[in-house]
């Protein structure tokens, strides 16, 4: 993720219409089928994800220590999750892919939630530093920056999207799912020095921050999740993260999560969904740069 390109947007939203009133009758035989639809087990082909790849190639978003755009990775994880889910039976997973420049790309992704609601959103990405901890190098003949002190993934949730707790739900499957793979989640996001990008830590088993501001997680009408899968301007890990069966590992980990996840909702419900609006304001605690 790039700090800075998100900075002041955010989407509005209309509300949606409230249901009709039924005789009490009905209302009793609604909240018994309401249960039973919860307690259902999961339908893998009827549920949704959508993979949001973050950036864009008119916007690649941070650069690694070799000089590879952050968008580059974040395209071939997002390809290898999605091909894992469809694997595993799910099969609308969908690869959101959006071009343009940076607020262009924001509203695309946040217009096509609400025409195209799923049960899932997941925005992948590849961490980057604040720029005073990158150093210089040179590698193939050219001067590049990179960051060695800092390693390992993080994820992101938004206080202020629809569903929050399930979006933590989900946020916390994921964590320990990467867990379970051997893979350790950053702790530096919690630390002073991190200034404006200092992040409250919600969980700290499973790796998961709370991110309110981000447009793509704030204004996505479906449980949202940011996955920062690891440093690319770390020099090791920026190699970890190219590798093919790490990128499979990672997805493993998602298609895990999924299916718990998947377990314990009920079906998306049909019907009036809330649009996006594109009223570009900026709202002062949002000041903070994002990605």
């Amino acid at each position: 993720m790039k700090y800075g390109w998100q900075w002041g947007i955010f989407v509005a939203a209309a509300l949606l219409c409230a249901a009709a009133a039924t005789g009490p009758a009905q209302a009793q035989s609604g909240k018994a089928a309401a249960k039973k639809s919860a307690a259902a087990t999961c339908e893998p082909a009827q549920f949704r994800v959508i993979i949001d790849v973050g950036h864009s190639e008119e916007v690649p978003g941070a650069l690694s220590a070799r000089g590879v755009p952050e968008y580059n990775f974040n395209l071939n994880l997002a390809r290898k999750i999605e091909a894992k889910l469809r694997e595993a039976g799910f099969a609308k997973a969908t690869l959101l892919i959006t071009p343009g420049k940076a607020m262009a790309g924001l509203l695309s992704r946040i217009t096509y939630t609400a025409r195209h609601p799923g049960d899932l959103f997941l925005s992948i990405h590849h961490d980057a530093v604040p720029e005073a901890f990158l150093q210089k190098w040179i590698y193939d003949g050219k001067e590049r920056r990179y960051c060695d002190r800092f390693s390992g993934h993080s994820i992101f949730v938004s206080n202020d999207n629809d569903e929050y707790p399930a979006s933590l739900k989900f946020a916390r499957l994921l964590g320990l799912q990467l867990k379970a793979q051997g893979l350790q989640y950053t702790p530096h996001y919690v630390e002073k020095f991190m200034g404006r990008r200092q992040r409250q830590l919600v969980d700290a088993e499973a790796g998961v921050y709370r991110f309110d501001h981000l447009v793509v997680l704030r204004s996505t009408n479906m449980p949202a999740v940011l996955l920062e899968a690891g440093s690319i301007v770390n020099r090791d890990e920026e190699l970890r993260m190219a590798d093919p069966e790490h990128q499979a590992l990672i997805a493993t980990a998602v298609v895990r999560a999924v299916e718990q996840f998947c377990q314990t909702r009920p079906p998306r419900k049909q019907g009036p969904h809330r649009f996006a609006l594109n009223p570009f304001q900026q709202p002062a605690e949002a000041a903070a740069p994002s990605e």
